[in-house]
């Protein structure tokens, strides 16, 4: 009858990835009947069960047969009763196993008694103990946490499903605790995993210390690209310790498994150069490096001559670039107030002039477009004269470089007879070279007023006493920001999106750059891949394609203690999965990273925490890193992970492989 009862529990599990568990459990039990030490993963038997915590009971030889068993590392609670002839007895539920996790060791009944044994031993100075003594002191107990239970798929029995709880908890005697082999751990650690599009991470690392477990050859931990794609994943832990080589093997899988279909656009932002550029002195090689055909690179600074150049116009972008120029101002301490006056100006872009319907604010505001180009033109900006002649900044009797001012405040200016208009940027620097030195004169002058106001306001005032003011060095000392600028710049934001579009990784090479510099670079192109994004979805033509942006020192851009949530960045949070954009973000400390964030972040990567205060803001917004604090503080190995993904139910820990072309 048992033949018969085998065969049909083989027929049942023939495609179900759980026959790895009777074939575990069957094995186990042979070597046990045949007294074979050698792939013996018997640990122990169970103390006490809960639905959250275990109790276990093992032994010295136990342990040592499995080459330890380190705090974190991962056991299988299994029912395994059989008959005397040493089949299993049929209990009626499908095959199953429980999850644990060690915790920490455990107190036993005779933990008192253990105590007082060793105190005698060494108190008389025994010179050894007696084989019955012996086999009582090497017996202990582990507490354990359930982690939850593994079984067949209700609806496809050739499935594996987790529950994060168990619904069967019976006597305690009828468990037995395992080490799980290498199938089972693969099981375990992979099982779970999205099918599409499987990458290998890194090998499966139970503990930081190696002792007694260099020679298990663990299996390899796989992630699903799916698993990140228009998902948020956050990248924790100090500096120099893996993040950046995390961020290189992520976004290395993603170029791999999409270089047929082109549905996966990467944007980088790379504060410190090390995704673009190759690090011979670490013996690193740059994503560009190992991509060169899907990667493209745009930087400030180019150290390489197949990069494009990142540059601003600042005579076509001027509400981008006089913010720009004022933290330059601020970081080099220029605090005179004609400069002060002139940061704080707030220039309209050439599309608001363009579309400004009052005639004579719009006549005012290209005066101060003219007057900002006079500026750059004085500091030795490289300015393309027949580029913004063709903006068309024209109304009235403005037309070209000519200002438009009147005849006779002209012949005071000049001090006679006036030349003509001007017709080139030098003529428009002589004229409001001349009109600051006069209106620096003749403050209440007739010729400076209006109809109803003043000719100049406020901010075309400090713009002319910028350009030649009555005392200081003026335009001259912007000579030292130029290389921000190109009159060939303000088409890469068009470039860029199209180059995402189709299924290329652009890095933007933003190091040696300000914090301001970086700042606006983000903003500026964070704006347009979610304006773009969010077209596609009002005009229905997302489709499979994904946008996946990385950011490096995310607490600049979702701090705590930021009570704005309608940045782009927060957007990106909370929208970013209806627009199919994800986003991996990489920080120090998870305590100064927006909690709405952190709650609404899918996938982790953690790897040295330095204080509980970190540690514990982790846990506390991600129930699954409960009970891994003190590991995550101890560890401290480069590329030591601890991993959460979408799809795994569990943190494991793994050493993620080196970044290699």
């Amino acid at each position: 009858m048992s033949a018969i009862q085998d065969l049909v529990s083989n027929a049942v599990l023939s495609n179900s990835p759980l026959k790895i568990l009777k074939n575990f459990l069957d094995k186990q039990h042979q070597l046990h009947s045949a007294g074979v030490k050698q792939d013996y993963r018997f640990i122990g038997y169970v103390l006490d069960l809960g639905y959250d915590t275990a109790k276990i009971i093992t032994s010295d030889p136990y342990k040592i047969a499995v080459g330890g068993i380190p705090r974190g590392s991962f056991l299988i609670l299994a029912i395994d009763e059989r008959d005397e002839q040493g089949n299993p007895i049929q209990t009626g539920l499908p095959p199953h196993f429980t999850l644990l996790r060690v915790k920490s060791v455990s107190s036993t009944p005779l933990s008192n008694q253990v105590q007082h044994t060793y105190f005698e031993l060494h108190k008389k100075s025994m010179p050894e103990l007696d084989i019955w003594t012996q086999a009582e002191l090497q017996w202990g107990a582990l507490e354990c946490d359930v982690i939850g239970m593994f079984y067949p798929k209700p609806s496809d029995k050739n499935s594996v499903e987790f529950s994060g709880d168990v619904n069967n908890v019976v006597s305690a005697h009828k468990y037995k605790v395992f080490s799980p082999d290498n199938d089972l751990l693969d099981l375990i650690l992979n099982g779970l995993v999205n099918k599409e599009n499987q990458q290998e991470l890194g090998v499966f690392r139970p503990t930081e210390c190696q002792v007694g477990l260099l020679n298990n050859n663990y299996p390899e931990l796989k992630i699903s690209i799916e698993d990140f794609k228009g998902r948020r994943t956050a990248m924790f832990g100090k500096t120099r310790l893996g993040k950046s080589n995390v961020v290189k093997v992520l976004a290395d899988a993603i170029i791999r498994t999409s270089t047929t279909t082109q549905n996966v656009g990467q944007l980088i932002f790379d504060i410190n150069g090390e995704y673009a550029n190759d690090n011979p002195q670490d013996g690193n090689k740059s994503l560009a490096s190992a991509h060169t055909n899907n990667c493209i690179v745009y930087a400030l600074n180019p150290r390489n001559p197949s990069f494009k150049e990142l540059k601003l116009n600042f005579a076509e972008q001027p509400e981008s670039a006089l913010p720009i120029i004022k933290s330059f101002l601020e970081r080099d301490n220029q605090t005179s107030n004609y400069i002060k006056s002139f940061g704080n100006i707030e220039l309209p872009s050439i599309l608001e002039i363009k579309s400004e319907a009052d005639k004579g604010k719009k006549i005012r505001n290209i005066r101060k477009i003219q007057m900002f180009w006079a500026i750059l033109k004085s500091a030795g900006f490289n300015l393309d004269e027949s580029k913004l002649i063709s903006l068309n900044l024209s109304s009235g009797q403005i037309n070209k470089f000519n200002p438009g001012l009147k005849i006779d405040l002209r012949n005071e200016v000049y001090g006679g007879t006036p030349p003509a208009s001007p017709s080139n940027l030098n003529d428009l620097i002589k004229e409001f070279s001349l009109l600051a030195t006069f209106i620096q004169n003749n403050k209440s002058s007739d010729l400076l007023r209006g109809s109803s106001e003043p000719l100049f306001d406020q901010d075309a005032i400090a713009l002319l006493n910028f350009l030649n003011p009555a005392s200081g060095s003026g335009t001259q000392i912007l000579t030292s920001y130029r290389h921000y600028h190109s009159p060939s710049a303000g088409d890469f934001i068009t470039e860029i999106i199209q180059l995402l579009n189709d299924g290329k990784t652009v890095i933007l090479d933003l190091g040696n750059a300000s914090e301001d510099v970086r700042k606006y670079f983000s903003d500026m192109l964070s704006k347009a891949v979610f304006a773009s994004q969010e077209d596609k979805f009002v005009s229905n033509t997302l489709s499979d394609h994904f946008i996946q942006l990385y950011f490096e020192e995310a607490h600049n851009l979702f701090p705590n203690n930021n009570k704005e949530n309608t940045t782009v960045y927060h957007r990106f949070a909370k929208e970013g999965a209806k627009f199919h954009i994800g986003m991996v973000y990489s920080t120090q400390s998870p305590s100064t990273i927006s909690q709405e964030l952190l709650v609404q972040t899918e996938n982790f990567f953690v790897g040295h925490l330095a204080s509980t205060h970190e540690a514990n803001a982790l846990s506390k917004l991600q129930h699954t890193f409960n009970g891994l604090e003190d590991d995550i503080k101890k560890s401290r190995t480069p590329g030591y992970m601890r991993i959460l993904t979408n799809s795994h139910r569990f943190v494991i820990p793994v050493q993620v492989k080196k970044f290699t072309v």
